[in-house]
């Protein structure tokens, strides 16, 4: 039976089970690692967050479902909420939405919109906060995955990314699971 693990991963977690920054060592307590929060065997991430990002991995033991949620050419949405510094103007957004041009070439549209805070867990550590530049949240869906595409995308438009919280990937969603949690998904539900 294939397994589906959807993993809450919190700031500052490596997003695969070993640290490879530390050689020999494996998981030494330098960084943390997936292994730090999930111990179910013979499972392996579809896909990687950045680890200065938060939110929504995939995990599973089935190599076809694996290649399928990671591969690009399957344009699985992934929708992130996303902290922002400045504040997003129409012109903004409708550059995301058209795709905007990255040094590795043009993304793919998005879907762009401005939203309010969403109720979120406090980051650790805290977002840093500047009275004299405003901060606010947009919801992104992509249906592409390079790297650091998101932070590279707002940064493109003049809104540097703050905090970044993976919230969906396909049809599956973060709803319910605090950062560090985990929990069985229906493999079916692609």
């Amino acid at each position: 039976m294939t397994r589906l693990i959807l993993f809450n991963k919190p700031y500052d977690v490596l997003s695969q089970f070993t640290d490879p920054g530390v050689p020999g060592q494996g998981t030494s307590g330098l960084r943390r690692t997936l292994s730090d929060f999930v111990s179910v065997p013979a499972v392996y991430p579809a896909g990687r967050l950045d680890r200065d990002s938060e939110g929504l991995m995939l995990l599973t033991d089935d190599g076809r479902l694996q290649a399928r949620i990671a591969d690009p050419r399957f344009k699985l949405a992934k929708t992130y909420l996303v902290q922002v510094e400045g504040a997003p103007d129409p012109a903004a957004l409708e550059r995301l939405r058209r795709g905007v041009t990255l040094n590795d070439g043009p993304t793919r549209p998005a879907e762009a919109e401005a939203i309010d805070p969403p109720a979120l867990w406090p980051r650790d550590p805290p977002v840093r906060f500047r009275k004299s530049v405003p901060d606010h949240w947009l919801r992104l869906t992509l249906r592409e995955g390079r790297n650091r595409q998101v932070r590279r995308m707002t940064a493109a438009v003049g809104l540097p990314t703050l905090r970044l919280v993976r919230w969906t990937i396909g049809p599956w969603s973060l709803d319910g699971l605090a950062p560090g949690e985990w929990r069985e998904g229906d493999p079916a539900a692609r």
